[in-house]
């Protein structure tokens, strides 16, 4: 059989740009290269577009060429500019290994919907819906689910100090990972985190810290057929969980540790999953997602946020999920593929 030509898009123009990368590698390192034919193609963050021949670290100074994914739907594939002259390249699929801004907020998405090449992950409007927290929190909120209380604060918007109850944590509204996040512990705090969180979004969010334990559940699937992974927990010794930003994630966190499955009862980890499964469709989720939420005390369950392509690095959470559920990454690969081509699990 014929194997298919996948597009691995990787990089991109966000604070995420490495650990698109870092993706990338485990990707190429679990892909089944028996039956797909990767093509990998870098954007650098300046935003230039390069058919190169792996993600490595070094991938921009080898052999590359300037390629860009064709909105005409009668190409579907890849233009790749040599010596002067534009060439096709065919794609099966494309797989969008990319996090954070004009990766994983639907403008990726909107130009594949363009080019008609089936793509793994959340569409348009799950992915839009999903980068912006706060409207995930009043789309989630409609379908019965808990989640912290918050106030968002618009470009040119002040917000008084004195109205809120510490502590609080200030957050780009619309922004992946932890970058730009600070934990707001008396007023006076307040403005100059506002100020931090503006460096990444003008959108700012203010929402309650939930007293409990930090929790994931990796997600799989289509509609009303979803796999869900090991349920996880974030076991934190000081501050909050920010690993992308350390110096060096593969070798562990600074603060946290991960245990998987989580050290949790059976009754509360059947919730998590349940929960997680009810806001990836209440959200419009397809293909895959992990769902960050916070287990309270008195067992209730209440959303953190949702990663549409969430890292899939050595160190990543969902990977570990998946893992400790039985399914190998090359398995995650397989199945994300098939999402993308069928609708459904195999």
């Amino acid at each position: 059989m014929d194997k298919l030509n996948v597009g691995i898009v990787f990089g991109g123009c966000s604070e995420e740009h490495p650990i698109s990368i870092k993706s990338a590698q485990e990707v190429a390192k679990n892909i089944d290269l028996d039956k797909y034919e990767p093509f990998y193609i870098g954007i650098t963050k300046s935003g230039a577009w390069k058919l190169c021949d792996s993600p490595g670290p070094d991938w921009e100074s080898g052999n590359c060429r300037p390629a860009l994914l064709s909105p005409d739907r009668s190409v579907r594939g890849l233009l790749v500019l040599e010596q002067g002259r534009y060439s096709t390249i065919n794609l099966d699929v494309v797989l969008p290994i990319l996090h954070g801004k004009l990766g994983e907020d639907g403008a990726m998405q909107g130009l594949l919907e363009l080019t008609g090449i089936p793509y793994a992950g959340c569409d348009v409007q799950s992915s839009a819906l999903c980068m912006d927290k706060s409207l995930a929190y009043q789309m989630t909120r409609s379908a019965g689910i808990a989640t912290p209380k918050f106030w968002t604060v618009a470009a040119n918007e002040n917000i008084d100090p004195e109205q809120l109850t510490y502590p609080v944590f200030a957050k780009p509204a619309r922004s992946g990972s932890s970058f730009g996040v600070s934990k707001v512990s008396q007023k006076e705090e307040l403005l100059p985190a506002v100020e931090i969180a503006r460096q990444y979004d003008s959108k700012v969010l203010i929402e309650e810290a939930v007293v409990g334990s930090e929790v994931g559940c990796a997600i799989l699937g289509n509609e009303l057929d979803l796999i869900s992974g090991e349920v996880d927990r974030v076991a934190l010794s000081h501050g909050f969980f920010k690993i992308h930003q350390e110096k060096d994630p593969e070798s562990g966190s600074e603060n946290s540790t991960f245990i998987v499955p989580a050290d949790i009862s059976e009754e509360s980890r059947s919730l998590v999953q349940e929960t997680a499964k009810t806001i990836y469709r209440a959200l419009g989720c397809s293909g895959l997602a992990r769902v960050d939420m916070f287990l309270k005390e008195d067992g209730s369950v209440v959303l953190n946020e949702v990663n549409t392509l969430p890292g899939l690095t050595s160190y990543s959470r969902y990977p570990r999920m998946m893992a400790a559920a039985g399914i190998t990454l090359t398995e995650v690969i397989d199945r994300m593929v098939t999402l993308a081509l069928t609708g459904k699990i195999r």
